[in-house]
């Protein structure tokens, strides 16, 4: 295979995008996908009460729910228990919980609201400093995290300090995650040893448990799509025509990300219209493996179309991975690969 079939086919490996610290802030607003992400646009399956009735009390919390009934002159309004300053969207992958966590954004009348991933919010951390993000994020009305997830100690200690922070001054907090509050951190280190910041975290927040299936996979026969060389490189080309494509064997990508912050992966991809990727094997190292799932992510934000040879990307993590304490994490990530290569077959038939 050639190794540029046309100028509009990009290397995501060649690319070293920067971020700045104030590119970082204003950039946490909802993914492309859920720009226009409302509550009633949120399909609930009535085989799970759980999904609406959590539609119900998170637009409460937003400041949409139904109004009190007004009784006699002598009668008192029944009062709705108080939520606490923030809500924990707890449930599987796949069941709505990042647009509930959209439709939270646009609905709540909010001069300043942010909306970003975990890594987000510790990327601006990292590259900002401390004080100088409490300082920026302090008086905003709303902060929603995607993805909450505590994967080492310094995490830990950076976010429950900060949103405790941040909730003193007023803000009110929307995140969700695969794990409940007081689970956070479990199977990944010595979370014993941080009980008394995890659990002073969880208290901030009201858990809302959504249960349900994937909705990625109803319609899917469960596996990522592979392709054989000749139509992927068929592929790209064709998308090249159309718009930029990139193109790169899969083990140069996955030593590129070690070199690029997760927070600048969604850069990596500026401007791409397909994501290719040749050769695809076996991740059998765990920060390789994580730094793919971030990258997913990206992707799947930006609801780029990816094609790929090699191994299936639904067997992309070992067996050994898939029962450990990151399980959640690929499992999503596989469910996503999912979606992304039958979005990149629908669209080629298009």
């Amino acid at each position: 295979m050639t190794d540029t079939i046309s100028p509009n086919v990009a290397h995501l490996t060649e690319r070293q995008p920067v971020v700045t610290g104030a590119e970082m802030l204003t950039s946490l607003v909802p993914p492309p996908q859920f720009d226009t992400a409302t509550f009633e646009s949120y399909r609930s399956d009535d085989a799970y009460p759980s999904q609406a009735e959590s539609k119900k009390l998170l637009q409460r919390f937003a400041g949409r729910g139904e109004p009190a009934k007004r009784g006699g002159f002598f009668s008192r309004a029944k009062k709705e228990p108080q939520l606490k300053p923030g809500v924990y969207l707890d449930g599987g992958f796949g069941v709505g919980k990042t647009h509930l966590l959209a439709s939270i954004y646009h609905a709540m009348p909010a001069r300043r609201k942010y909306f970003g991933s975990f890594i987000e919010y510790t990327a601006l951390v990292g590259a900002l400093g401390y004080r100088n993000t409490v300082d920026l994020l302090r008086g905003a009305d709303l902060l929603c995290i995607d993805e909450f997830e505590l994967d080492d100690p310094g995490d830990t200690m950076v976010m429950t300090r900060l949103l405790a922070e941040l909730v003193a001054s007023g803000t009110r907090l929307a995140a969700t995650s695969n794990t409940p509050p007081n689970a956070l951190g479990e199977g990944r280190f010595a979370a014993q040893d941080f009980l008394r910041e995890i659990h002073a975290m969880s208290d901030s927040f009201e858990t809302i448990r959504i249960d349900g299936v994937d909705f990625r996979q109803r319609a899917l026969d469960g596996r990522a799509v592979a392709l054989e060389d000749d139509e992927y490189q068929a592929r790209i080309a064709a998308a090249a025509r159309e718009g930029t494509a990139s193109d790169d064997v899969f083990e140069d990508v996955v030593r590129h990300l070690a070199k690029v912050h997760p927070s600048r992966y969604i850069r990596l991809i500026d401007g791409i219209t397909l994501v290719g990727l040749r050769n695809v094997h076996v991740l059998t190292d765990q920060s390789e493996a994580l730094r793919f799932v971030a990258f997913v992510d990206r992707v799947y934000d930006a609801q780029l179309p990816l094609i790929a040879t090699g191994v299936s990307l639904d067997q992309v993590f070992s067996e050994e991975m898939l029962g450990g304490g990151y399980r959640k994490k690929y499992l999503r990530a596989i469910s996503r690969l999912n979606a992304l290569t039958h979005s990149a077959q629908q669209s080629s038939v298009a």
